[in-house]
């Protein structure tokens, strides 16, 4: 890779030059071993526009990173070296994006970086967590063991979130066709309808003038309904980024009946897993608790994690910290407990996650049990009430001719 560094030198002097280096960490040693103190250096290969306009489709998803992470347990189990390992998988992967960033992590190891820290360069696809774990590996010595456990507990994150977030996309196709089908209607059928009730001059019984009045908002307005339904979810989207405007949304998500209580289990069992995982690869309790807590996904349950991890360091148990927030059941603090008195904590962890995944199974089936009549019901008598509140006084009409 190409590098331009601006840097001054022994005497004081400005430099600007290029430099060919395998990474951006090589290339700062090369140029302090010329006597060079770097104020600034970056990349100077140039991606066109059209690239750039491509690489934004080459997300890398969380399936992606299930698999790799299992191939890199693979190959670490059969003895391959550090550097080998990534990249053979760079020279092998689908996703262009993901091969780059292996062929670059490829680059520091070369460099002499730690895997760790190659990894967490590149914090959008290796959490927090995943930084860690791998750190621990390193540390203990048992980096192929952490990359299987790594890969077991991604599998089952993967497998409990796409189960969840597959029973909640059926619903909302249903509630978009529902409301996508009564506004053509309000704003294509009713309004030739009601013409005709109107010419008619017939009394026009209350709820078809509530169902014609609906329509003529819809007809009249509609466009700055759909800009302000525009405008709301932007801003929705904008207070979601903010620290306060997160908490908030995440606590009502958790408020919501029966789905509330999906999240719920389903934070739980994550909470469990990575607790478990991370006891058992030997990083310390309270690192634990607080990486924990950043990868959660809830900044309820991250406000927990954050206060739990403070009261930890302070001298509590875990199961007594715990005890102290609502959102924490009791038989996950009696069970910590347990745990924290016997010595097996992370296999109590285990359990735990354990329990909770069947629960969001089961939660999730009979969610997808429940829906379909539900939703089937819900659109056929909103549809038939919005005809039948026009139709009536039109079939009226007829038989008073």
């Amino acid at each position: 890779m190409l590098f331009k560094y601006h840097a001054i030198d022994q005497d004081g002097h400005e430099r600007d030059g290029t430099i060919e280096a395998p990474s951006q960490e090589v290339a700062v040693s090369a140029l302090q071993r010329r006597s060079l103190i770097i104020s600034k250096i970056e990349s100077a290969e140039k991606t066109s526009l059209l690239e750039s306009n491509l690489s934004f489709f080459d997300r890398v998803s969380n399936k992606d990173v299930v698999i790799l992470s299992r191939q890199i347990a693979t190959l670490f189990e059969a003895q391959v070296p550090a550097l080998r390992v990534f990249r053979l998988l760079a020279s092998e992967v689908d996703n262009k994006k993901l091969a780059t960033v292996l062929s670059q992590v490829g680059d520091d190891l070369q460099g002499g970086s730690p895997i760790s820290k190659a990894l967490s360069r590149h914090p959008t696809i290796f959490t927090v967590f995943y930084v860690n774990m791998v750190r621990a590996g390193e540390e203990s010595g048992r980096l192929s063991e952490t990359f299987v456990y790594l890969a077991d507990y991604l599998d089952r994150s993967y497998d409990i979130l796409s189960k969840a977030e597959n029973a909640l996309i059926y619903p909302m196709f249903v509630i978009a066709t529902f409301f996508g089908v009564m506004a053509l209607m309000l704003t294509l059928v009713i309004p030739k309808i009601s013409a005709i009730l109107v010419d008619s001059g017939q009394a026009v019984p209350i709820y078809t003038k509530i169902v014609i009045g609906f329509s003529n908002l819809l007809v009249n307005y509609g466009v700055f309904l759909l800009i302000a339904l525009v405008a709301g979810g932007f801003y929705l989207r904008q207070l979601g980024k903010t620290e306060r405007g997160k908490l908030i949304m995440d606590s009502l998500k958790l408020s919501i009946p029966y789905v509330g209580d999906l999240y719920k289990k389903l934070y739980l069992a994550r909470m469990a897993d990575n607790l478990s995982t991370m006891l058992l690869s030997g990083i310390p309790v309270v690192e634990a608790i607080d990486i924990t807590g950043s990868v959660v996904g809830n900044a309820a349950y991250e406000m927990v994690l954050t206060e739990t991890g403070k009261d930890v360091k302070g001298g509590s148990s875990i199961s007594g910290a715990l005890g102290k927030h609502p959102e924490i059941p009791g038989i996950m603090v009696a069970m910590t407990k347990v745990g924290e008195e016997s010595g097996e904590l992370g296999k109590i962890l285990t359990t735990l996650a354990k329990f909770y995944s069947r629960e969001v199974t089961n939660a999730v089936d009979t969610l997808v049990g429940l829906i379909e009549p539900i939703m089937i019901v819900l659109l056929g008598l909103g549809v038939g009430t919005l005809l039948a509140a026009v139709l009536l006084p039109i079939y009226n009409l007829a038989g008073s001719i």
